[in-house]
């Protein structure tokens, strides 16, 4: 069966940010992907943001997955945002547990995001296909591989449907995480997470703070171009395209992009990989 894919925006700053994104969404929407993702940051001006993202997504015809961070939220605030979203008739969330915003001094009612899946289940029912996280190369505060595992399984024990991954560029930690996880038990899908790459500074800077590997062969050729933008850019692309149709050759049930709300480097990717997707 061919992967279905999904493609993950942040919700835009400005009013030509929003009209930016308007056009990009217009020509992602040309893949049919399964649905449009919006992140989520802590606080009343982005959950707004994110809010309004997601409503004109939906809006215009198509899913749309809102992220929901619960770290320094109370249950109240988390109960109020499930149902602006049941009555937008939005069916998809993403549940994550997210970062404690600066200068706050008290993580909330919710520590883990098992505890938000839980008590998404408990308000809610069955009402929203719940996706959360995986980390194929482990979260970057995990104590231990183990532990990261234990806390996946958390999420999954407590009613998610399906889990979308940390980028990665390594597939031995794709298929090494989703083998341990079977093992415990676990059978949701797991989408693998795709990062395209137009800048590698970017890419190296973002890498390192969230624990995805750029492997040593690939940090060196980029930086052997330098400022050679273009050399940057098509090998980005040869090399996820190749990862993707590795994935896809092992079976995956999707491919989720990280969009960084532009069109072109995922069409592009997609354009390749062809008939191998499934876009109906």
């Amino acid at each position: 069966m061919k992967p279905e894919i999904s493609i993950e925006f942040f919700p835009p700053t400005t009013a030509e940010g929003a009209d930016k994104l308007r056009a990009t969404r217009e020509k992602l929407a040309a893949l049919k992907p399964t649905f449009f993702s919006v992140t989520y940051g802590a606080g009343g001006s982005t959950r707004e943001r994110t809010f309004a993202t997601v409503k004109e997504i939906a809006a215009a015809g198509h899913e749309a997955a809102p992220h929901l961070s619960c770290v320094g939220s109370s249950r109240d605030s988390i109960r109020e945002i499930l149902q602006e979203y049941a009555n937008a008739g939005i069916r998809r969330i993403v549940a994550l547990r997210g970062d404690l915003p600066s200068g706050a001094g008290a993580a909330g009612e919710f520590r883990y995001a098992n505890e938000l899946v839980e008590f998404i289940r408990a308000e809610t029912g069955d009402r929203f296909h719940i996706e959360v996280a995986a980390y194929p190369e482990w979260h970057p505060q995990a104590k231990s591989p183990r532990d990261d595992l234990a806390a996946f399984k958390r999420k999954v024990d407590a009613g998610a449907d399906s889990a979308i991954t940390q980028y990665f560029y390594n597939l031995d930690a794709y298929l090494h995480f989703v083998d341990a996880v079977r093992k415990m038990g676990v059978d949701v899908p797991i989408v693998p997470g795709i990062m395209p790459i137009g800048s590698f500074s970017k890419l190296a800077r973002f890498s390192d703070a969230c624990g995805a590997e750029i492997p040593r062969w690939m940090r060196k050729t980029f930086e052997s171009y330098g400022d050679d933008s273009e050399s940057i850019r098509a090998l980005g692309l040869d090399v996820v395209t190749r990862l993707c149709e590795r994935l896809i050759a092992e079976g995956v049930p999707g491919l989720h992009f990280y969009s960084m709300n532009m069109a072109g480097p995922t069409i592009e990717i997609c354009t390749r990989l062809g008939r191998s997707l499934r876009q109906d």
